[in-house]
């Protein structure tokens, strides 16, 4: 199932729906709240703007969870699960612009995975990891290169407004552990990868963060890039795909 948030061309109020041959049906409740009911209202996709798929209180993000990205930015792998938070207020959906700070000169794509989380969730083991998840989604970790190198840690490189385009929706019924992951900009492949490269995978990471954090329904866990990242500019256009999931694409100004 595909679960999507949009606006209509002529309101103004945000709706959640289900994806299904093109068209948005709605649902009678938030998906995090209740049963996912549908309704006899539907839209078709062309006439519908598509939001970010949920409205995360955090997004925890996860660095150098791939060995050939540690390798490429000549980083050590951490011991555990390197974990940092984007602000609610870096998100931006499909579609909507990257914005350059002018605080950086160097701003770089960065393709992932992201975990959807359904429930509220603390202290869980990672077999039963997958009881708290709703789905999963397409990320872009914008960063500020220059910054990061800069700062050490990662606050204001990767904290941006708009340094946090995830969507179109959620998909609930996949498998994470090996899927295809791309980044392209303006039509040209920079990141060809698959989540079983995950240093550590889906289960692992939402047991370790949910006994540092209370995990709450709509919160993101980001769950690292694989190599390839590379620079973006205004007027690029960059798309990252997962396979199963679909495409998130977001122009840069």
């Amino acid at each position: 199932m595909k679960i999507a948030r949009y606006r209509t061309t002529s309101g103004a109020t945000p709706h959640y729906g289900i994806l299904r041959d093109g068209y948005i049906r709605d649902i009678v409740a938030d998906p995090f709240e209740g049963m996912i009911v549908g309704t006899s209202e539907i839209h078709p996709l062309e006439e519908i703007r598509l939001l970010a798929p949920c409205t995360p209180t955090k997004i925890v993000a996860v660095g150098l969870n791939y060995r050939d990205h540690a390798k490429e930015l000549g980083m050590s792998l951490p011991d555990e699960p390197l974990v940092f938070l984007k602000p609610p207020s870096a998100v931006i959906g499909p579609e909507e612009a990257i914005r350059i700070p002018d605080m950086s000169n160097w701003v770089e794509h960065e393709a992932e995975l992201a975990v959807v989380i359904g429930k509220r969730t603390r202290d869980i083991p990672p077999e039963k990891a997958t009881e708290s998840i709703l789905g999963y989604t397409c990320l872009n970790d914008v960063t500020a290169r220059d910054l990061q190198k800069k700062d050490v840690q990662f606050t204001r490189s990767k904290g941006f407004d708009t340094f946090c385009p995830f969507g179109p929706w959620i998909e609930t019924e996949i498998d994470p552990s090996d899927l295809g992951i791309t980044c392209t900009v303006n039509g040209v492949t920079r990141q060809d990868s698959r989540s079983s490269l995950l240093i550590h995978p889906v289960r692992e990471l939402v047991s370790f963060i949910s006994r540092i954090m209370t995990l709450e329904p709509g919160d993101i866990i980001a769950t690292g890039t694989p190599k390839g990242v590379g620079p973006l500019a205004p007027g690029d256009t960059v798309t990252v795909a997962i396979e199963g999931i679909g495409e998130l694409t977001n122009t840069v100004s």
